[in-house]
């Protein structure tokens, strides 16, 4: 019986993308896989049950047969740690931990454990990412989305300090490929001297920075007008129609899968981006398109967005979530996973597990 926990110095990282691409080789490879989330903070209650959505994707993802609920062992809801702080609530965390551990890794013959959003969680239930790692047993792999050279290695070192000998090693995640090749060959170095073992180096990716349509209209609290079963479509670019019509056309076929941005009094705009490849129309100003854009739109199954703001204010709310939303769209896992099968050293982490193909 093998445990890994794989956590993250940031929110965002990649955790659980990670999870789930290590977890379906594991499968592949023919061994049986468990998961759990030793502590949730993105934990919420949806009439009456905890709801941790990552966890509700691998669970689909993986095929297993626990209930959503039973994979996440402590779930930090506003509520339950409003009854922590009052004194109405008393938990042992070990106990509850120790418990739904046991149910997951029945028959298991690895269980993944998946960490909360930075080191510092869980210690509010005694359960920080090193106490849970010692009282399971379970190696860490940590994943360090890229920002800077400097980062990159104070985040991984930060790691190993307070982690120690138990950690495994390291994944760099979102690196551009202008600076792939000094990741690859310099900061993986750097690290190696240090005692940190770099498992792979993953290059950013349009779509796995990509942002889908309904979370596009989440942010905008806008109203969508048409095509509602397209809402799950990936959006990898942001172009703004406000040029003249003639330069139109050829502007919008610079780049595909876009979500097209301009005022809803611009119908000639409008219609062409939706001869291009456009995931999304979003219309500024609260201007309601009119029939001839509605009906174009449903024929090539393009949702059109309504939204109060302005352009300028619309493009700096969809901008802020580019790169920093969750896995939860398949696409998405399957580019990650192909990616993890051409860069992880998953020799190195069969060996580091104790395990063998």
């Amino acid at each position: 019986m093998a445990n890994l926990y794989i956590t993250s110095i940031e929110p965002v990282s990649g955790k659980t993308a990670l999870c789930l691409g290590i977890a379906q080789r594991l499968q592949r490879d023919g061994y049986t896989v468990g998961y759990l989330k030793p502590v949730s903070s993105t934990a919420h209650r949806i009439q009456g049950k905890i709801v941790d959505e990552d966890a509700a994707f691998v669970r689909e993802a993986l095929g297993l047969e626990e209930r959503p609920e039973e994979l996440v062992a402590v779930p930090l809801t506003p509520e339950f740690v409003d009854e922590i702080l009052t004194g109405k609530l008393q938990i042992n965390g070990e106990e509850v931990l120790r418990k739904a551990y046991e149910k997951v890794a029945k028959g298991r013959d690895i269980v993944i454990l998946e960490g909360g959003g930075s080191l510092r969680e869980g210690y509010i239930v005694d359960l920080g990412t090193p106490d849970v790692s010692h009282l399971l047993k379970a190696p860490e792999l940590v994943i360090l989305k890229y920002t800077s050279n400097v980062q990159v290695i104070d985040d991984a070192l930060t790691a190993l300090k307070r982690l120690g000998d138990s950690m495994l090693g390291v994944i760099i995640n979102a690196v551009p490929k202008i600076h792939m090749e000094f990741v690859q060959e310099v900061i993986t170095k750097a690290l190696a001297d240090r005692g940190i073992r770099t498992f792979a180096v993953i290059p950013q990716d349009r779509l796995l920075m990509s942002i889908s349509v309904a979370e596009i209209s989440e942010a905008l609290n806008g109203q969508v007008l048409c095509c509602p079963d397209k809402l799950s479509e990936l959006v990898e670019h942001l172009m703004v129609g406000a040029m003249s019509v003639d330069s139109a056309l050829t502007y919008f076929r610079r780049k595909p899968n876009k979500a097209v941005i301009t005022g809803g009094d611009r119908p000639d705009i409008q219609l062409a981006a939706l001869e291009t490849s456009t995931k999304c129309l979003v219309l500024t100003g609260n201007i309601q398109p009119s029939p001839i854009i509605l009906g174009r739109a449903e024929e090539v199954g393009v949702p059109v967005i309504l939204v109060n703001y302005d352009t300028l204010s619309t493009v700096e709310i969809i901008e802020r979530f580019f790169g920093k939303t969750r896995f939860h769209q398949p696409k998405k896992l399957q580019r990650f996973v192909q990616m993890l099968e051409e860069r992880f050293d998953f020799d190195e982490l069969y060996r580091a597990l104790g395990l063998t193909k």
